[in-house]
């Protein structure tokens, strides 16, 4: 069984989505520490003006925000015009692209959700938009939901324990701190993930591919995997 453990994300790029489909058990690392000025509250999409941040205001704690976990996070209740501020860019954005229409009505749907905390929003729009793009067979699950122990290796290899995971797909970036030994001792094999994907058609010049999902949903409807794993809807 093929698993990737990743952090939840706000909105993701498509590399994001390319490790979901090529795994078929998909963990949301939910329960680590939230990074401030990370990606789990914030995305970018291009625009005339460049790249421009979608955000989603949470709870600030001062800097004891640095030590809650990403599922304690709570979204800023105060600050409600963000969802509408995100519409505003959205439609501004991307108004008059071929498939904007088509995925307007799922966002909206959830922009008119009342949720407390921030993972039980970015997580369902995650597993929403993976189906938009036509991945049915990865199961999803939370860390939280196990209970994991240890730290860094220790605490994915529980974790890939508690599903029956053989196979481990990760960034490259984690090429640094994988002690891969653990891995051969507990008969897991991994891999790293290559990001090496075609341009499409975008609005605004010169062409941007790490930007959100959206981008790429809006102007390529479902055509959108082949731009990622190299299919069709």
């Amino acid at each position: 069984m093929k698993c990737v453990i990743l952090q939840p994300f706000c909105i993701p790029w498509r590399g994001y989505f390319h490790q979901i489909q090529k795994a078929d058990a998909f963990i949301f690392y939910d329960d680590v520490q939230y990074e401030k000025r990370g990606w789990c509250s914030r995305n970018r999409i291009k625009t005339a003006n460049g790249r421009q941040w979608l955000s989603i205001p949470v709870l600030n704690k001062g800097s004891i925000i640095q030590g809650i976990p990403i599922n304690e996070i709570e979204i800023d209740g105060t600050q409600n015009d963000w969802r509408e501020k995100h519409r505003k860019t959205l439609r501004l954005s991307y108004e008059k692209a071929p498939f904007f229409s088509k995925y307007e009505l799922l966002l909206t749907d959830f922009y008119k959700r009342d949720d407390r905390f921030l993972a039980d929003l970015t997580i369902d729009l995650t597993i929403a938009l993976a189906r938009e793009l036509g991945i049915e067979k990865t199961k999803f699950y939370r860390a939280s939901e196990f209970g994991a122990s240890g730290r860094k290796t220790d605490r994915l290899l529980f974790l890939l324990d508690k599903i029956g995971a053989t196979h481990y797909i990760t960034g490259a970036a984690a090429e640094s701190y994988i002690e891969t030994e653990k891995f051969d001792r507990a008969g897991i094999n991994f891999e790293y993930m290559t990001y090496d994907y075609p341009e499409y058609k975008q609005f605004y010049p010169p062409f941007d591919g790490a930007v959100s999902i959206l981008d790429l949903l809006f102007m390529t409807g479902g055509k959108a995997g082949k731009y990622i794993w190299n299919t069709e809807e």
